[in-house]
């Protein structure tokens, strides 16, 4: 079980964390994710090892904290005007993010500091809410389309597949077949 308590929105509990989250994120583009240790991130950040280890277990804890944070999409995803282009940029857009080398790594990252799964779920409730937006934009237009779970079966899961089980290059072509795959037999 994952030692993280419910974190308080504001104050002191979050300035820890955003210290200690620039801490990580600064230390791994100037030393390597390699060499970073608790007692390193904690001087960086100014708090005590054991503030770390209290809010977060170990270093694979906080690595998986922050690969989440770095996961969460900056912004809703961008209106091309229809149902198919919505879903085939904001596609190609996570496959490129996700299959990227620091993509790559906060995956691993979120995944194995994520004892409860709640980091894992964390994420996929991102790529969700982006496909919602994507899917009520297209209902206000009147298209049809599918419902959240489908995409994310048919469309984020191989992908998910092939970043994580499978090596070599995946590009837009393949984004764009999964969502063809998916749409085809939709008016869109």
């Amino acid at each position: 079980m994952s030692r993280k308590p419910m974190v308080r929105p504001g104050g002191r509990s979050a300035r820890v964390q955003q210290s200690v989250h620039q801490a990580v994120r600064d230390l791994t583009s100037e030393v390597g994710r390699d060499a970073l240790t608790v007692p390193l991130v904690a001087a960086r950040a100014g708090v005590t090892p054991s503030t770390i280890y209290r809010r977060w277990g170990d270093l694979q804890e906080l690595l998986s904290d922050v690969a989440v944070e770095r996961l969460r999409p900056d912004a809703p995803p961008a209106d091309h005007g229809d149902l198919a282009s919505d879903l085939t940029a904001w596609a190609e857009e996570f496959l490129e993010e996700m299959s990227s080398p620091p993509g790559r790594a906060y995956i691993r990252d979120a995944l194995l500091g994520d004892p409860d799964g709640t980091n894992a779920g964390q994420c996929s409730a991102y790529a969700a809410e982006q496909i919602d937006v994507i899917l009520d934009r297209a209902a206000a237009r009147g298209q049809r389309a599918p419902d959240v779970e489908t995409v994310l079966d048919r469309v984020v899961a191989p992908m998910m597949y092939r970043i994580l089980f499978r090596s070599g290059q995946l590009d837009a072509r393949y984004a764009r077949r999964l969502v063809t795959g998916l749409l085809g037999g939709q008016d869109s």
